[in-house]
């Protein structure tokens, strides 16, 4: 039953999606101050007195249709708050904008984050991925309905512009790691309640060069840079919800140039110094893991080489090896790795720089492509990895212009 009333809700606000092509925020941007700023595409920003206007009258259209744009109920009386609720946590993240506009009440639990604390609640999650390929652009991508939004320009410092950074998502938020004009570490957050960026708590230890993984809400950070060069054994945890960073237990290596990964309810933090740590959030202690860090191809400095391509799909973790091309996947009861099948033809990049490799959701993403004189494109591939082993089978998801490689790359879920 739920089911049927969930279709009888999307015919309610089917007529107000925006179509692929147009819908570039999930929000419309901030109102500015100017009135001339205003204007784009023709048509000017609502001010306060005509959004009252506005709600007004969609409150007398929505009637007619049996929605309530007032009250518990959400949708209509005779449904009642619960099932309403039950309802729009399964729909698409795309619907959101629209339910928004319907009412107050849609309002408030889009933008304040009940619908998606609810939906972790019930493990309804869609994967978005979240890239870079300009300085301060991000796009998003919905490879389900293989949709592309444009977020607001970030602002920022000329240092902050022109230096590495470093990306995760967490939660609703996206939180983009590097350095200000003051060589500090900064952190900006993206927030998808909001549709807009914002500075952001800086972690207890800031640092660069770290492994990073995230679970629902919660985020850990281990390892990295100082300021001055040292390698850290610190780890911390990043809680999207509270926005606050919670130092944990050190690991028993300093480690640096590492990524991180969450499997089996555990956090892994692979490479840096050869092999890697498991994190247990239950006992709080780490345990060394010989021999996790993925083999290579091709040996070189680990400073000039990206730090391993490492995701995980249904608790089993995998790693793409830039130079062989090759997709391999680790054997927890072995504890070894051994090669799957080939990374798609357009996944280049520079010693694994410009190389996105991604778990996303059920599938594993891949961005990449090398650049061409006069410009070029990225190709999003994917494939949904088998139980028995089998090669990988890359789907072309899209393809986007751009004269440049994937600077930093996330995956939200929510």
């Amino acid at each position: 039953m739920v089911g049927d009333r969930t279709h009888l809700l999307s015919r309610v606000f089917s007529t107000s999606r925006p179509s692929e092509s147009k819908w570039d925020h999930m929000y419309p941007p901030p109102q500015e101050d100017s009135s001339a700023s205003n204007l784009k595409n023709g048509k000017r920003a609502l001010d306060n007195d005509e959004l009252e206007d506005d709600d007004l009258r969609q409150s007398k259209s929505l009637k007619l249709t049996g929605v309530s744009t007032d009250g518990d109920s959400l949708i209509n009386d005779i449904i009642g708050r619960d099932i309403s609720i039950s309802c729009l946590i399964r729909c698409s993240r795309s619907d959101y904008p629209s339910i928004a506009s319907l009412n107050r009440s849609f309002r408030s639990l889009v933008k304040s984050g009940t619908i998606y604390r609810l939906r972790r609640q019930n493990r309804i999650v869609e994967h978005w991925v979240y890239f870079s390929c300009q300085l301060l652009e991000w796009v998003a991508f919905d490879p389900v309905e293989r949709r592309w939004m444009n977020l607001p320009t970030m602002h920022s410092g000329d240092t902050f512009m022109c230096t590495d950074k470093e990306s995760l998502a967490v939660g609703t938020d996206l939180l983009v790691l590097g350095k200000d004009d003051g060589s500090s570490h900064v952190v900006y957050r993206y927030s998808l309640l909001t549709n807009s960026w914002s500075p952001s708590e800086k972690m207890n230890s800031p640092r660069c060069l770290f492994g990073s993984a995230s679970s629902g809400e919660i985020a850990i950070f281990a390892g990295g840079c100082d300021s001055f060069g040292k390698i850290s054994d610190v780890a911390e945890m990043y809680n999207s919800e509270l926005q606050t960073w919670t130092t944990l237990p050190k690991m028993n290596k300093p480690r640096k140039m590492c990524s991180g990964v969450f499997m089996d309810g555990k956090f892994y933090v692979i490479g840096g110094v050869g092999g890697g740590e498991e994190y247990d959030l239950a006992t709080k202690k780490w345990t060394e893991i010989p021999e996790m860090s993925p083999p290579r191809s091709r040996e070189m400095p680990a400073s000039a080489e990206a730090p391993p391509l490492v995701a995980v799909v249904n608790n089993e973790l995998y790693a793409a090896d830039h130079a062989g091309m090759v997709v391999r996947k680790y054997d927890k009861g072995s504890k070894k790795w051994f090669t799957l099948g080939r990374l798609p033809e357009r996944a280049g990049s520079v010693n694994g720089w410009g190389l996105a490799f991604r778990a996303c959701g059920e599938r594993l993403i891949v961005i990449g492509g090398p650049k061409s004189s006069g410009g070029g494109f990225i190709e999003l591939n994917c494939w949904i990895p088998s139980s028995d082993g089998s090669p990988p089978v890359w789907t072309l998801l899209d393809r986007k212009h751009s004269s440049n490689f994937v600077y930093n790359c996330a995956v939200m879920g929510c």
